[in-house]
């Protein structure tokens, strides 16, 4: 298949397992599986990692052409084209310190507490995102709130129970900040493409062929590389 001219431009935040640069080098679920789909599509790609905010409007503003693990939302449909098929489903959980866990089962047990959120990201659980009985308190990246947490400047934080305990393995804190079991959203990630009538195309062609890989024995051995902590290398030169 003949290459496009131009290569596909990707954005994201570093997010392990799903995507995270080592020594100078982009690993992860997310990425590798989108890099697989996309060399058998014949298509070239160019990648950068940056805040999560900056990603968005990179994508807004013609930048970039695509954000990898996005989450879909009605808003989001006047700028950017969702494949149907999506990479991952990751689950929100709150999590806390030990010392402090602070007893989660429903919104309301929030009321007057803070809780660590990422900025610009989309939380599928309106209660959760559009509630007056807490603050949500954004910080600069994942290894911010967790330090917050750990000094006690927020009393939760959410974020995805996988990644949340990969970061925490890295940090050295898995001792002493855990999670409360219940989820506060589930929702799946996508590639999300910037709106154009090629990249509509794109869409459905990365769908069916990400579909495909799925089957594969290929991705279940890509999947079981990222299921233990320990197995993560996480890079800190750009923290």
């Amino acid at each position: 298949m003949t290459l496009q001219a131009q290569p596909l431009r990707i954005v994201s935040e570093a997010w392990p397992p799903y995507v995270y640069e080592v020594d100078g080098q982009l690993r992860g679920l997310d990425y590798e599986t989108t890099q697989v789909v996309l060399e058998r599509l014949g298509i070239k790609t160019t990648w950068e990692l940056m805040p999560w905010k900056r990603c968005l409007l990179s994508v807004q503003q013609g930048k970039a052409d695509a954000l990898l693990d996005v989450f879909h939302s009605e808003a989001r449909n006047t700028w950017m084209v969702f494949p149907e098929e999506p990479l991952s489903t990751v689950e929100f959980v709150l999590f806390y310190h030990r010392e402090n866990p602070h007893r989660f089962q429903k919104i309301e047990d929030l009321t007057g507490l803070t809780v660590g959120v990422s900025a610009g990201y989309w939380y599928a659980n309106p209660g959760f995102r559009d509630s007056p009985l807490f603050t949500r308190e954004p910080a600069a990246s994942h290894e911010a709130n967790f330090g917050k947490l750990l000094r006690q400047r927020v009393d939760l934080v959410i974020n995805d129970r996988r990644s949340g305990h990969y970061l925490l393995e890295q940090l050295g804190l898995s001792q002493m900040i855990a999670h409360h079991p219940g989820v506060v959203a589930r929702t799946p990630m996508y590639l999300g493409l910037s709106r154009s009538p090629r990249h509509q195309q794109l869409a459905r062609r990365f769908a069916s062929a990400l579909r495909q890989f799925k089957r594969e024995p290929a991705y279940a051995a890509l999947r079981a590389r990222y299921e233990h902590p320990k197995a993560l290398e996480m890079a800190t030169s750009n923290r």
